[in-house]
């Protein structure tokens, strides 16, 4: 079934706030259920939908990136009408882009460890991850002026996997850069997934992948929470 499909319904069937996720395979809950061709309920918007009693819009994507994300508020009216509704917005939309960055500078080090770190730096500076999520901020503030949540990256990789270490070199700049992105806006809210997640890899993401598990999403929805402001009961 679309995701659509039941829009119209869903924004006059229930007097609760809505909140709207937006982003990627993390708030959609990828790989937590056996097909992958719904949102996950375990996935933290359904978590904070629960505790906080809000209806739910789960708008996230599997493998799209701030440009996709971009795109599809400037001219997908289901966003759009979405956004405009919400009483609560997410945003989880970042680390497709950084881990792009990560295939393509591995690819064409040739293995160098040196030169690995220096093209990362480079297409980091040169990103334009950075300028389409203000884009999408500023879009969204357009349509409503209801708070913002905008999750920052946390660590993907294994404390086994080289690419750790790469990441935790890397991703406190990127994430300073969203906090600035965030603080230049009213009411934009960090969650601070880097911090939550930490070096707990073992327990919060999925081994051989990069998605959260149930106890990663409950984190998720955890500071999620407290940045709206809500209070969270321990399940």
């Amino acid at each position: 079934m679309s995701l659509g499909t039941p829009s119209v319904f869903a924004e006059n069937s229930q007097g609760k706030d809505s909140l709207v996720a937006l982003g990627d395979s993390v708030p959609f809950g990828y790989n937590l259920s056996e097909y992958n061709n719904h949102p996950a309920k375990n996935a933290y918007p359904y978590l904070i939908s629960d505790e906080a009693d809000l209806r739910v819009r789960n708008l996230g994507v599997p493998g799209w990136q701030t440009s996709d994300l971009l795109a599809a508020i400037k001219t997908n009216k289901k966003y759009q009408q979405a956004i405009l509704h919400a009483d609560y917005v997410t945003i989880t939309i970042g680390g497709n882009d950084f881990l792009e960055i990560l295939r393509t500078a591995n690819a064409e080090s040739g293995g160098n460890p040196q030169l690995f770190q220096q093209l990362i730096q480079q297409k980091l500076f040169t990103s334009q991850a950075f300028g389409n999520l203000t884009a999408s901020i500023e879009e969204i503030r357009k349509l409503t002026d209801s708070p913002i949540v905008l999750y920052n990256a946390y660590n993907p990789f294994q404390l086994n996997n080289p690419l750790h270490h790469i990441s935790n070199l890397f991703l406190p700049q990127v994430n300073a850069a969203f906090t600035g992105i965030a603080y230049s806006y009213s009411d934009v809210r960090v969650a601070d997934a880097y911090r939550a997640f930490s070096n707990n890899q073992a327990n919060y993401v999925i081994p051989q992948d990069i998605h959260p598990t149930i106890a990663g999403q409950e984190e998720l929805a955890k500071i999620g929470l407290r940045a709206l402001q809500f209070d969270y009961i321990t399940r």
